[in-house]
């Protein structure tokens, strides 16, 4: 465990030098070659073998990284889709980003927050759709922050749906101290998610003028505090748009690696959000850097193979036509039905929200696409919940061990959903895919696990995980 103060860190995103990696030409067939053989073994890759990938531009070599990373990702963690769902609590903020709709600066947004009985009332509304895992999310106003989040977390888990609740909330908020991480930790949290937005420390101070997030060191050691603070699974990621795309690639994978070098554990997600438009936020107007599908395609692909054990986060911000080609290709967790203005999900008319949103449909709706691809839509919130995370997740997770708890735990899961909340036609088609899979299950232990807890399920048992 590496110790505080903060001081005693060396720098370890040296800007300079991921630039110089970022802008090389791009490598030639011979190269990318060598780098995808050596992704094939599933132990990650470096910075330099990811500034290779990253530097292809034919469309038919982006589509041989991106065939190893569906096969990365097929190994590590099976056929299925971790899904979870964002709630806002509130759209105050002290800060000033020019590409967020929730800056300080947008007059036109009506400014809420939510009282207690409407953040139960929005968590329950998330019940009723058959969501498990909730991802709670504010805006920064020093003003007791942290307590609200406490109060807020405690309710969320207290609410009961047909004696159903959220197992699982992932927090993403402004970044804490040590102690208060401490403190956090004692709520039952998921995973702290944090993004660094960019890494080019003069394009951050350009994007944020004022506020604290305006302080560039502060945010990037914020992981580093959440785990000296006990926090056992960390979320990072960029805001992509902001800096060269590739750059900002690089910069998270030295992030990665300084996580894992200093604590012995990387992050547990990584996040890939492209700017989105949104109301009095000039940067959504005019993205600095844009990136287009090609490269947005590469940088999941790459991460993935750099990666391989971590969770690859895709929102709503894409369209369900990229959403559905990205489903392949190294992503494992996805939000569905979302909704980022606050009190969403139970106000038939909202005022506008963080960003705009690409995918708009029903989690139902996903959840046919992802059966018709072959994807188990998984509820599961077994890790966590057995102390599988942390270290202990990831010694499980790099070998390639996890997808034997996450595959038959994100059947169980599946048949949960299906049985108290889908459709008839799709509680029928997903039934048919479990049964395919189960059926092509190879390990009878397995197999035979996965039957059993199909019976209790139908028997009207709940909550069943390894």
């Amino acid at each position: 465990m590496a110790k505080l103060p903060l001081e005693e860190y060396r720098t370890f995103i040296d800007c300079e030098a991921l630039k110089k990696l970022a802008s090389r030409p791009e490598a030639g067939e011979e190269k990318i070659s060598e780098v995808l053989s050596r992704a094939a073994a599933l132990n990650g890759l470096n910075v330099e073998d990811a500034a290779a990938l990253l530097s292809v531009r034919k469309p038919d070599q982006i589509q041989r990284i991106m065939d190893a990373a569906e096969q990365a990702k097929q190994t590590i963690y099976g056929k299925r889709l971790v899904m979870f769902a964002p709630l806002y609590t509130s759209n105050y903020c002290i800060n000033n980003c020019l590409y967020c709709g929730f800056r300080k600066d947008n007059k036109k947004l009506k400014r809420r927050k939510l009282t207690l009985q409407e953040i139960i009332a929005e968590t329950r509304a998330l019940l009723k759709e058959g969501h498990k895992r909730l991802l709670v999310l504010n805006g920064e106003t020093c003003d007791n922050d942290l307590e609200d989040l406490k109060q807020a977390l405690d309710a969320i888990y207290k609410v009961r749906e047909n004696g159903q609740g959220i197992r699982r909330v992932n927090v993403e908020i402004a970044p804490l101290t040590v102690d208060q991480f401490r403190e956090l930790k004692t709520c039952n949290i998921g995973t702290y998610i944090c993004f660094q937005e960019t890494y080019d420390p003069h394009l951050y101070g350009r994007y944020h003028p004022s506020g604290p997030k305006s302080d560039y060191t502060n945010r990037l050691f914020v992981m580093h505090r959440a785990m000296e603070g006990g926090i056992n699974d960390v979320g990072i990621g960029a805001l992509f748009g902001l800096a060269d795309h590739r750059f900002e690639t690089l910069a998270l994978l030295k992030h990665a690696e300084e996580l894992e070098h200093l604590f012995h554990c990387g992050p547990h997600t990584v996040s890939v959000p492209r700017i989105e438009p949104a109301q009095g936020a000039p940067l959504a107007e005019k993205v600095p850097f844009p990136v287009d599908d090609n490269a947005f395609r590469t940088i999941i692909a790459v991460i993935r193979l750099c990666l391989p054990y971590t969770g690859i986060i895709l929102s709503t911000r894409e369209t369900a036509e990229l959403r559905h080609e990205l489903f392949r290709y190294g992503v494992s967790q996805v939000s569905a039905g979302s909704r980022t203005a606050i009190g969403g999900y139970t106000q038939a008319k909202t005022e506008e929200g963080q960003f705009s949103l690409g995918d708009l449909r029903s989690m139902e709706t996903v959840i046919n696409d992802m059966v018709d691809m072959g994807f188990i839509p998984s509820f599961c919130t077994g890790c966590y919940r057995r102390g599988r995370v942390g270290k202990d997740f990831m010694d499980l997770a790099k070998p390639g061990l996890i997808k034997s708890y996450c595959h038959p735990n994100g059947v169980v899961s599946f048949a949960e959903y299906l049985t108290d909340f889908a459709s008839p036609q799709t509680r029928e088609n997903g039934f048919s895919l479990i049964e395919r899979l189960v059926a092509q299950e190879e390990n009878l232990a397995i197999q035979s696990g996965i039957q059993n807890s199909l019976d209790r399920i139908a028997s009207g048992e709940r909550d069943i995980y390894l």
